[in-house]
């Protein structure tokens, strides 16, 4: 898995390519964490993601959660 920030003011754009699973779930996670504070809208791209568990499901309901 390979994640790129892009930051514009108070955006955030998470691009996340290749697979999330149970294995790269807990590094997305910890992005999502390190990188809300001050953020406003928080953009998960996955258009370029091959592949997604439960585990990166539940990812997503945690950050919508943190936001």
């Amino acid at each position: 898995m390979k994640i790129e920030k892009i930051e514009n003011g108070k955006e955030l754009t998470i691009i996340v390519s290749g697979r999330l699973d149970t294995v790269t779930a807990p590094e997305l996670e910890k992005e999502v964490k390190e990188n809300v504070t001050g953020i406003e809208k928080l953009v998960l791209d996955f258009t370029s993601l091959d592949y997604i568990s439960s585990a990166g499901l539940r990812v997503i309901l945690a950050a919508q959660k943190i936001m």
